[in-house]
């Protein structure tokens, strides 16, 4: 299996699979629009204006699962990254990334690039995953590796 083989709900509520990203590269990112990283958001936004023309697509999965720092519904959130963070990139459903009621997808990302001493877990929010160009996962980064700290990881798969 692919990244592209899993069914995601858009943040509008429309369901699709990620087979729409086929032939690029993905970086998957969990967020949280209250979460102390939350800045992240503008680093993630100029990688997209980067590298969007390149073949990189960024792909944002809202998750309430760390100190709820994503309280709000899906609209909310998709109107606070555009307003507080100017966010043009791909925003999906919010999800969970850990426990019994992990997305399928967040299982598969995990099983494929396992964290810091082989946790099959999420830590926090903003933790990323690199995905080449046939969906498979090639590197995964700590939530607090800056977004533009990614860029010879995108740039070698591009």
């Amino acid at each position: 299996m692919t990244v592209y083989d899993y069914e995601v709900n858009t943040i509008q509520g429309r369901q699709e699979t990620l087979a729409r990203y086929k032939g690029k590269v993905l970086l998957i990112v969990n967020t949280a629009t209250k979460c102390g990283l939350a800045p992240q958001f503008h680093g993630l936004q100029k990688l997209h204006e980067k590298y969007a023309d390149k073949g990189l697509a960024i792909v944002g999965f809202p998750s309430n699962q760390f100190m709820h720092q994503e309280p709000g519904d899906n609209e909310e959130v998709a109107s606070a990254c555009e307003l507080n963070f100017g966010v043009t990139f791909p925003l999906y459903a919010k999800i969970d990334v850990n426990g019994k009621t992990a997305h399928p997808l967040y299982r598969f990302l995990k099983k494929e690039s396992p964290g810091l001493l082989g946790s099959g877990s999420i830590k926090w929010n903003f933790t990323k995953f690199l995905v080449d160009r046939e969906g498979r996962v090639v590197k995964r980064f700590a939530p607090t590796v800056a977004p533009e700290k990614l860029e010879s990881a995108i740039e070698d798969l591009l």
